[in-house]
């Protein structure tokens, strides 16, 4: 959810369209859509009559559910791909071992104490350790931001700290405003505790609320004091801060088993669409598939796992071979630290000078609009760019055509840094954070046939990436 994730569509246009403007030309179909013309229209057309993603996404959410780092759910959700990899007609189906960290919430619970008796709704940060059993009960002091908390001085020691930092309405220019708004989400726990605080609050992460809490990741770093962070409700945020400027005191009650278990074994998830003349050469697809214990993480990131499955299986169907070979990888440990990722990148470190690209869903599963791609060499990255532009006048129909640069996913970014061309698969975003990391990740948030609009574009330009005679980025 991507944590890093700036995943932000609105930004990535304007960048788009100030690269227009400066002299790159819009998108407009080339030698590579003249060429793959007809076998576009017909992985499109295949994928818009098909159920199989949304099948298999019913079986994900519904019959495993959130599949927490290092949880039972998340094996047998690891089970169940590879044996469809299988099942669908794969090559080379295998597990690849990553250790991961066990990070179990329990019961928890926040209740304002005075200056009456209300239950809040809460959920606690991942990785967060967690309080005496009796709880923490103390006054509570809220902060806009960084600056605020500087100027409480010692005004915070001994209390609950409340990061009341909202995130603006999404805009379809400026995008979302997640990566700026959730660094207290992130940090508010360790600069709290330097305060003297006993523990540490924040307001979800999200512009829309109905009561729901968003989750996510924390980190205290080399923080010397280690205090208890969870996130609450926009609408309780809200509450407490007016409260707290009439200049009543507001005390919290804070229960939580939270704890950290140390390391445990996980996986990702391999499998091939073999290619027919250089199998050598790679184009890799996927998503995450651990998920918070929150919800059934349908968005977040089973749509992308989906995708991905039923993209190879589609072409498999269609007895579409590219010649390159497509590897689906479904990355485990995202969401608590890019565990899945990052040891990819070390595992298949004498192979990354053939992966062509690597691709990433996890921005939801809602309309697809396009890809980003980002590259080491930005020469290689902007001819990237040119020639997806040509490969995305192919996706009219679907009303996908964006491409912008700079940018990828979570899981392919540590594979960046040596040279491989990596790709954000992205969508309209602005219901995803309305969502994301809370119980209301649902399958009934995805829509049928945006899902089975994702397959069309992510299957399409998988197999142009790997057929197409010149590798990406590459001239003729």
């Amino acid at each position: 959810m991507r944590n890093v994730h700036t995943r932000r569509l609105g930004v990535h246009r304007l960048i788009m369209l100030v690269t227009m403007a400066t002299g790159a030309s819009a998108a407009v179909a080339g030698p590579i859509a003249d060429a793959y013309r007809s076998q576009a229209d017909r992985i499109i057309d295949a994928a818009l009559t098909s159920d199989d993603a949304y099948t298999k996404l019913q079986h994900l959410c519904d019959d495993i559910g959130h599949r927490i780092c290092g949880s039972e759910a998340l094996d047998r959700a690891i089970e169940w791909a590879s044996a469809e990899l299988r099942k669908d007609g794969m090559s080379n189906v295998h597990t690849e071992p990553v250790e991961v960290i066990r990070w179990v919430r329990g019961n928890e619970s926040c209740e304002m104490v005075a200056p009456r008796r209300q239950p809040l709704v809460m959920l606690a940060l991942g990785k967060s350790v967690g309080t005496p059993p009796d709880g923490i009960t103390a006054p509570v002091v809220v902060v806009a931001d960084e600056d605020e908390l500087e100027k409480l001085g010692d005004g915070a020691k001994g209390k609950i700290v409340l990061f009341n930092n909202p995130m603006p309405p999404y805009d379809s220019e400026k995008g979302s405003g997640y990566g700026h708004t959730v660094r207290f989400r992130t940090n508010g726990a360790r600069l709290a505790a330097e305060k003297g605080a006993v523990a540490c609050l924040v307001r979800s992460v999200t512009a829309h609320s109905l009561r729901t809490p968003h989750t996510g990741t924390m980190n205290y770093k080399d923080a010397p004091v280690q205090i208890p962070a969870a996130a609450v409700t926009v609408e309780d945020a809200e509450t407490i801060d007016r409260m707290t400027k009439r200049g009543i005191e507001v005390v919290l009650n804070i229960k939580m088993d939270a704890k950290n278990h140390g390391p445990a074994m996980s996986a990702n998830v391999v499998g091939e669409l073999r290619g027919s003349t250089h199998p050598e050469q790679i184009v890799v697809i996927g998503g995450h598939i651990d998920s918070w214990d929150v919800g059934q993480g349908a968005h977040d990131d089973g749509g992308g796992c989906i995708m991905a499955l039923a993209s190879v299986k589609l072409l498999k169907d269609l007895g579409l071979q590219p010649k390159r070979t497509i590897r689906v990888v479904l990355w485990t440990g995202e969401e608590i630290g890019l565990f899945g990722g990052k040891q990819y990148a070390k595992d298949h470190a004498d192979e990354l000078a053939n992966h062509v690209a690597a691709m990433e869903s996890d921005s939801g599963a809602f309309a697809p609009k396009g890809y980003g791609v980002d590259c080491k060499d930005e020469s290689r990255m902007k001819a990237a760019a040119d020639q997806l532009r040509d490969i995305m006048t192919l996706m009219e129909k679907i009303g996908a055509t964006d491409v912008s640069e700079g940018h990828g996913a979570p899981d392919v970014s540590p594979l960046q840094p040596e040279g491989v061309i990596v790709m954000g698969h992205e969508v309209e975003g602005s219901k995803y954070f309305d969502y994301h990391h809370t119980p209301a990740d649902t399958m009934d948030k995805v829509n049928p046939l945006e899902l089975k609009q994702n397959v069309a574009m992510m299957a399409t330009m998988a197999y142009i990436l790997a057929d197409m005679p010149q590798r990406l980025g590459e001239k003729d």
